[in-house]
């Protein structure tokens, strides 16, 4: 199990559901216009949406902010595109 004291802090803060920042980013493993699939440190993270534009990222610093008109935040355990997960059965 990994130590609490490692764990860096993961916090969304959304802005009339118009400006979503993240922290707590790994990495982008999908971004479109209505689509952002994100590997954060709590999970992998589906940002559905209108418009979205990745308007600042910063993997140094762990951070994210999408723009647009934001739908819906869904996280789910696992590794994308691994077979028989969720997202395995979406990208095949």
């Amino acid at each position: 199990m990994e130590d609490k004291k490692s764990i860096k802090p993961h916090n969304l803060i959304m802005e009339n559901r118009e400006k979503l920042t993240l922290t707590g980013v790994i990495d982008i493993h999908s971004f479109d216009d209505e689509l952002v699939l994100v590997e954060t440190n709590m999970g992998i993270l589906t940002i559905k949406g209108n418009d979205l534009k990745m308007n600042k990222l910063n993997l140094d610093n762990n951070e994210l902010v999408v723009e647009g008109k934001i739908a819906a935040l869904v996280y789910s355990e696992g590794e994308i595109g691994k077979k028989g997960g969720m997202f395995g059965k979406i990208f095949k």
